[in-house]
């Protein structure tokens, strides 16, 4: 395998009331082609700063990010925009995610449009292909946002990242505003759409089981830096850095279980339909 995403002694300094905040300190990872990498990590800890970085979406202090060999760091945003289709963000708040001015195909549509030239059937068959993928019947094209739940939103905002097929999805905390149930479905279907599509995925959580759950390999962040990298199963079961270790002490078990049990609660999420 290559890396399809890499990072290298990533920077970003933030100015607030004549004071610098080192938001990411000089962090360098690696995301194979194919797999789920996934950033895990208390709020605060850089990891949503990382992922927008990565895709250039808010500019680097300094360091570098590769897509597929090519440095996006150094790239003006026009020759970005060529790039652009091969790179997908699922945001935590699906709802706010979504223009509530625009139908669901109009939303789907929008990156359609920006990135191919599907016009008109062709272009409402790529959208009903998309619904489908993810699990929505054709007549959800017509509603609004506020006729969505939190889960068909997130569904909505699923589609609108594959819309272009991209090569790369990033997918900041995709299930941290959704109940429990609905948690598990939508991981069950980006496990799928990972097979389906041939995707790579950055996963960003503060959910130890998620990152269980979903990837293949885990990196722990505290305040800006990466602390350890791993295969996901290592990094979470026997950890090297005493940090990393704090965190899966934290992690809740379910009164009268114990807590040996909570490295069974990935799986309890995957049978949780």
């Amino acid at each position: 395998m290559s890396a399809l995403l890499s990072v290298r002694n990533l920077v970003k300094v933030y100015s607030a009331h004549r004071h610098e905040v080192r938001a990411i300190d000089d962090v360098s990872f690696d995301v194979e082609e194919g797999t789920t990498f996934g950033l895990v990590g208390e709020s605060g800890s850089g990891k949503s700063t990382i992922a927008r970085c990565a895709l250039k979406l808010i500019p680097l202090t300094s360091g570098e990010t590769f897509f597929d060999g090519n440095d996006i760091s150094a790239l003006s945003e026009k020759r970005m925009r060529s790039i652009r289709s091969q790179l997908g963000m699922v945001f935590q708040n699906p709802v706010a995610a979504l223009n509530p001015r625009l139908s669901v195909r109009e939303s789907i549509a929008e990156p359609l449009l920006t990135h191919t030239d599907l016009r008109g059937r062709g272009l409402s068959r790529r959208v009903d292909e998309l619904l489908d993928d993810v699990g929505l019947d054709a007549n959800f094209a017509s509603r609004l946002p506020h006729q969505l739940s939190g889960g068909q939103s997130q569904r909505v905002g699923i589609a609108r990242a594959l819309a272009t097929r991209p090569r790369l999805l990033v997918l900041d905390e995709p299930t941290s505003a959704l109940d429990v149930s609905v948690q598990a479905q939508v991981l069950n279907l980006l496990q799928d759409l990972r097979a389906q599509y041939g995707l790579t995925y950055l996963m960003i959580s503060h959910d130890l089981d998620v990152i269980r759950y979903l990837c293949d390999t885990a990196g722990v962040m505290r305040n800006g830096k990466l602390v350890e990298v791993g295969v996901a199963s290592h990094v979470l079961t026997t950890p090297d850095h005493p940090y990393t270790r704090q965190l899966i002490d934290a992690m809740p078990v379910a009164p009268g279980a114990k807590a040996s049990d909570s490295d069974s609660a990935a799986e309890k999420q995957r049978t949780a339909l």
